[in-house]
């Protein structure tokens, strides 16, 4: 595994690219090493801004072969949000490395750690929480394909879709506690009473009656939190919700 001198001398190595690329006039670090949060886990979130007159797929394309040629890049991964090309590398290290791709006027914050290295960024925006209301649409989806998966005893799927289900909980109880609902961020500051639960409802195994049991309580769950969100929205999914949170096998 890499270690964190190592991870450091690499930051220090791409900041040098960046300020040697003729093609990029701004870059800031993000993630962790942003708000002083890092540790020895941590990856390196680097975002670039690429001159106006230059295409950012040609310059993502001449830091990749950078990557596989000097880094040991093993592998990478494209991620598009917002039009903004976000490519994650794997090296052999096991070291993630995430290099965003931000046309000149588009390079801004969008989230509250933005350390500005150089260039000059457009005012920034905050990351838009998800809706609830299509959580909890997500949520009750799962909900129908682990009950048919469980009847049908495709106990894999069932296992995979009370785990999405459980999921989408932590993200709604998360935006419900004003948490970091991305990526189950801050998941692990939720109150223990909703942590319990969700706990509680794991399955043990992938038996029938564990399955079953982790179904119907998660359901359960799911009316308790639309309830929170949305009592009138709460009240229209009682009734399918109750049907839902039985299970015939």
């Amino acid at each position: 595994m890499f270690t964190p001198p190592e991870r450091e001398e690499l930051r220090k190595e791409l900041i040098e690219a960046a300020h040697a690329d003729d093609e990029v006039v701004g870059a800031a670090l993000v993630g962790s090493a942003a708000t002083r949060r890092e540790d020895a886990w941590s990856d390196i979130d680097l975002v670039l801004q690429v001159r106006r007159d230059a295409d950012p797929a040609k310059v993502a394309s001449r830091w990749t072969a950078q990557f596989y040629d000097q880094h040991g890049a093993a592998h990478h991964l494209d991620v598009i949000a917002g039009g903004v090309l976000y490519r994650v590398f794997l090296l052999a290290s096991s070291l993630q490395v995430d290099v965003s791709f931000w046309p000149e006027d588009e390079f801004r914050a969008t989230e509250s750690g933005f350390a500005l290295l150089f260039g000059t960024p457009q005012p920034s925006t905050e990351p838009r929480n998800p809706e609830a209301s299509h959580e909890i649409g997500m949520a009750w989806l799962y909900a129908l394909h682990s009950r048919s998966a469980i009847a049908r005893r495709h106990v894999w799927q069932a296992t995979m879709m009370l785990d999405h289900l459980r999921d989408q909980l932590l993200v709604l109880a998360c935006v419900r506690h004003g948490l970091n609902p991305h990526h189950g961020r801050e998941a692990d500051r939720l109150p223990a009473s909703v942590l319990t639960v969700l706990q509680q409802a794991r399955a043990a195994s992938v038996a029938e009656p564990a399955l079953v049991r982790s179904h119907t309580a998660l359901v359960t769950a799911l009316a308790d939190e639309v309830a929170l969100h949305d009592p009138r929205l709460a009240a229209d999914l009682t009734a399918p919700l109750n049907a839902l949170a039985r299970v015939s096998v």
